[in-house]
């Protein structure tokens, strides 16, 4: 369906064509949403930031999301989360685990740029693809209470129950496929590698919170 995310990105900007000069907030969740978040942000002439979540995966299957964790320690977890084999103890020392990451994460990215204040924005949270929609309803929920003047979830692709669950945390979802069969997110693009730390730091490093005309994103005409 998609070659790779920057052939994601594109399509995805013509579908948010109506943020363009609305100055909107771009917020990718790392790490793999970081490139596209760049291309749709210069393209809307938007800023761009990231918004800092982590996936709680299930016992014995790390792809299987029992829950998500935010910057500020708050945790939403899926309803079936003690199902999937998940105790209060092993939930606990996850969430401690993914918090680590986001600290250790934002202490290297604010020094390359400090976080934007999505107060009163157009803000638009970027991913590459929703199989549980644990990430991202965290994100949305992480962004909500800082009081944004419109939110918008925009994603390639989406597993129809997790669009479902997602649709009800923003103002406007924009999702350019939902499957009937999914079953993971790399299924969706032809070429689907992963996104590096260095990647991500390089982009935040390189962009700035206000873009420029003479910054052109690889990919972008």
């Amino acid at each position: 369906m998609f070659r790779d995310r920057a052939d994601a990105a594109q399509q995805l900007i013509r579908a948010l064509a109506a943020h363009r000069g609305k100055h909107p907030l771009v917020l990718a969740i790392p790490r793999g949403a970081v490139p596209m978040g760049r291309q749709i942000a210069h393209a809307l002439g938007g800023d761009l930031d990231v918004v800092l979540v982590r996936k709680l995966a299930a016992p014995d299957n790390p792809e299987l999301a029992i829950g998500a964790v935010v910057e500020t320690g708050w945790t939403w977890l899926n309803r079936h989360a003690q199902t999937a084999g998940a105790s209060d103890a092993y939930i606990e020392q996850a969430r401690q685990e993914q918090l680590a990451v986001i600290h250790e994460r934002r202490a290297r990215y604010t020094p390359l740029q400090p976080p934007i204040d999505p107060a009163g924005r157009d803000v638009i949270v970027v991913d590459d693809g929703l199989a549980t929609g644990a990430t991202m309803m965290a994100a949305l929920h992480a962004v909500r209470v800082r009081h944004p003047a419109r939110l918008t979830c925009a994603v390639p692709v989406a597993a129809r129950g997790a669009a479902a669950r997602v649709r009800q945390l923003c103002d406007t979802l924009v999702c350019l496929s939902m499957p009937e069969e999914f079953y993971a997110v790399g299924q969706f693009y032809e070429n689907f590698p992963p996104v590096e730390d260095s990647e991500v730091e390089a982009i935040l490093a390189g962009y700035g919170p206000l873009p420029t005309a003479k910054f052109k994103p690889p990919g972008y005409m």
